[in-house]
């Protein structure tokens, strides 16, 4: 028999549009409202109680060795110990915990105070009339939520039993603490009442890594030397000095860096000063003796000559073995493992701008080393990659200064060769006139060599003078006015999203933990068969739905089902209908009824057999006694023509069940039931048979081969979905003849509930009061 198709429904294959998925959950509207009103209502209360949280930014210039102005060349002159500093590592710089705990000691964050609401606290920072100091913050004994009060008139606060002063040091059993009177609070004129404020003593390192984590410090972009540095935090005030005063701190570590180098530097430069001033003073006393002894005021032509060749000569040798000790000590400081970070010799009097890049590049890179090892272990690879760079660099200075050695080298054993030309061509002076030009000599040179180191003393006190930071602040710390969180569209609007989510997520675990059959997807996928109608649940409490005119939707569907049978083969010769379903109270006997009704309306005759010999349930209903019927037939005690009663409605008669036999199966087996329905088929239109369910007897696969289809009932959340599955197998066995489906009982979802309802064995007495429950309720 061809599969029934009801063109109103959705092709199931095509899947679940968004208007089946709108439908499906639409009867549980009073569930989402009330979810969405429950959710509306927390988010209110959470964005009432909640404290704004504001975005607090500020901008930094890095001067980097990627960018460089034209225009900087004076300021580099002033600045000699300036070095381009990379971003990334600055950066790292900002965020390290060093610098944070400065911070936090400078603002005293170690020192919170809070003032106690009704609901939520409130930050003390600009509120409160004092602020909180201690001597060692590194010491202070850690305290949480210490009630003090503050007189305004006394000016002291008081903590437990004590009083104590502000402006002055006191020992408390905290430590010793400075109460200081907050420069951001506006005395109103009220007076606090005692533990209105609340005061907590924090580590210093925990503080840090706490505002460190609500800290964020980037590079604008990759090309750019600009660092952005933000903040979030309740209080606008707060969020602004910390920013500010970590851009303060930075700013004073780099001058500091830098200072030590200068001052360095500056030592050495200072030490030479003192051991060629004496050889000067020497040597000049040396000159006047001699000239005073010898009375000797000029030299001949010749012997100047010889003089200034020589003496300018002796200069480049005393500039050479200068550059030559210069090497000695680079060297000596490349080599040494322990320099690392340590003073960089100065490369006065080096002609090559080459090994001074190289220096000033070791230097940059080992400073930059030193400073990142502070904030960041041995094993980081920003530390691998500075050592991996410093001791490629070593190389390349180590093998340009035993270049510049050897050729200083040459240079002076060929001056040193002129030299003894020339001083053999002195010979011929006289030799006092000799030993004065000598005297000159090493007078000129002792004098060219303190000039030099005067020139460069003065260099690096104007640049100790005039030391600079390498950054520049662009903007300062600036709270924006509107509060980046909480989002109240945001917020309701997540809220009553996942309050539709909740409600759908939780009607859909309902749905898939339930046992029982939902709906008609349920059953198309657990089996084949084809669908015959679908007849809604109805409350009248009533077993008979269908009359002569009566126009209810659910004698429509009864309607609608009678017509459905001629597609399933029912006519004239064809009219043997056998009901059954998987368990009881499924709907078997109200449907026989009400379908033989609807039979009858259309002036047909129809018989009703309770076939159903264990639980009969159609007698009772048309208030026939059933203490004779079918079973007594079946026995052979009762003729044929005795067995039919009218159940008062025309055209319609019952075969009620008899006695309940001991053994209804082998009764219905016996042959009878078919002489039975031969009797009735030559005077009846129609012939209904009410059976018991397949899965507790076999009444129904035996009476099945007689029938011309067998109506299969299934119940609205009532028929366990293992009954399909095992339906379904029943089915490709052919176990049933022509079976078709009637979907019973099929309830609205939420409070939409239609349908019918009894009483009289195959319903569920409905007691719910809780409207939840019935919202719930399929």
């Amino acid at each position: 028999m061809q599969q029934l198709v009801n063109m109103n429904e959705p092709d199931e294959s095509e899947g679940l549009s968004l208007g089946d998925v709108f439908y499906k959950f639409l009867p549980y509207w009073p569930l989402f409202a009330l979810l969405v009103a429950i959710g509306m209502t927390s988010a209110w209360l959470y964005l009432r109680y909640k404290r704004p949280v504001y975005q607090t930014t500020a901008v930094l210039l890095i001067k980097d060795d990627k960018n460089t102005s034209a225009n900087t060349d004076l300021i580099d002159a002033l600045d000699m110990f300036g070095s381009k500093k990379n971003v990334e590592n600055e950066v790292e710089v900002l965020q390290s915990k060093t610098l944070m705990q400065e911070v936090v000691k400078n603002l005293h964050l170690y020192a919170p105070i809070t003032i106690e609401g009704r609901v939520t606290n409130q930050s003390g920072y600009e509120s409160c009339p004092i602020v909180i100091e201690a001597k060692d913050p590194d010491s202070i004994k850690v305290a949480q939520k210490i009630p003090f009060s503050y007189n305004e008139a006394l000016q002291s606060i008081h903590i437990g039993k004590n009083d104590f002063p502000l402006n002055r040091w006191v020992s408390t059993s905290f430590g010793v603490l400075e109460f200081l009177p907050n420069k951001y609070y506006h005395f109103t004129g009220k007076i606090d009442e005692p533990n209105d404020f609340y005061f907590s003593l924090l580590r210093v390192k925990n503080t840090a890594n706490s505002i460190l984590g609500s800290i964020t410090i980037s590079a604008s972009s990759k090309e750019s030397s600009v660092i952005n540095l933000s903040i979030k935090g309740e209080d606008p005030k707060r969020g602004e000095d910390i920013l500010n005063e970590l851009l303060q701190v930075y700013n004073e570590a780099a001058i500091l860096d830098k200072n030590m180098l200068a001052a360095n530097t500056l030592k050495f430069v200072e030490d030479r000063l003192k051991f060629v001033s004496n050889d000067l003073d020497s040597v000049e006393r040396q000159l006047q003796s001699f000239k005073a002894r010898n009375k000797i005021t000029d030299i001949s032509a010749q012997g100047q000559i010889f003089l200034q060749t020589v003496a300018t000569n002796d200069q480049k040798i005393s500039d050479l073995n200068m550059q030559l000790a210069v090497l000695d000590q680079v060297e000596n400081y490349v080599k040494s493992k322990e320099g690392m970070g340590g003073i960089v010799p100065a490369t006065l009097g080096v002609a090559d701008p080459s090994l001074t890049n190289l220096i000033q590049k070791l230097s940059d890179l080992e400073l930059q080393y030193s400073q990142t090892k502070k904030i960041v272990p041995d094993n980081n690879p920003s530390i691998i990659a500075l050592l991996d760079a410093i001791n490629k660099l070593k190389p390349g200075i180590l093998e340009n200064i035993n270049s510049q050695r050897t050729n200083l080298l040459a240079a002076r054993d060929d001056l040193s060769s002129t030299n003894s030309s020339y001083t053999s061509m002195l010979k011929t002076i006289p030799e006092k006139e000799r030993e004065l030009l000598g005297i000159s000599r090493q007078q000129a040179i002792k004098n060219n060599i303190y000039t030099f180191l005067l020139q460069k003393r003065e260099e690096t006190t104007l640049s100790y003078a005039s030391a600079v930071a390498d950054s520049r602040v662009i903007d300062k710390a600036e709270t924006s006015d509107v509060p980046v969180s909480p989002k109240k569209s945001l917020i309701y609007f997540i809220v009553f999203v996942g309050s539709l989510a909740f409600g759908i997520a939780a009607i859909s675990i309902k749905t898939m933990l339930t046992r029982s059959i939902q709906d008609r997807a349920e059953i198309e996928k657990y089996t084949d068969i084809p669908f015959l109608g679908e007849v809604n649940y109805d409350r009248s409490k009533s077993a008979i739905v269908i009359a002569e005119g009566k126009r209810s939707f659910i004698a429509e569907q009864f309607r609608q089902l009678r017509t459905s049978l001629g597609y399933m083969g029912i006519d004239e010769t064809h009219k043997r209908i056998l009901i059954t379903s998987s368990i009881s109270g499924e709907g078997k006997s109200f449907i026989a009824i009400n379908l033989g009704i609807s039979l009858a309306l259309m002036g047909k005759k129809v018989a009703l057999l309770e076939l159903d010999l264990r639980k009969p349930k159609l007698s009772e209903q048309f208030g026939i006694s059933r203490h004779v019927g079918l079973s007594n037939y079946l026995i052979g005690k009762l003729p044929v023509e005795n067995l039919m009663k009218s159940t008062g409605i025309d055209n319609l008669f019952l075969a009620p069940a008899g006695p309940i036999p001991p053994n209804p199966s082998e009764l219905i087996s016996n042959g009878k039931l078919q002489e039975l329905l031969s009797y009735l088929g030559e005077t009846l239109d129609y012939i209904i048979m009410d059976t018991a369910p397949i899965n507790p007897v076999t009444d129904a696969f035996i009476i099945s081969p007689l029938a011309d289809v067998t109506l299969f009932i299934i119940r609205h959340d009532y028929t366990p979905k293992m009954f399909l599955k095992k339906l379904e197998q029943q089915h490709k066995k052919d176990a049933l003849k022509n079976p078709a489906i009637v979907y019973n009982g099929i309830r609205g979802k939420g409070v939409n509930k239609y349908g019918y309802g009894y009483g009289y064995g195959y319903t569920e007495e409905e007691n719910e009061t809780s409207w939840l429950k019935k919202i719930f309720r399929r």
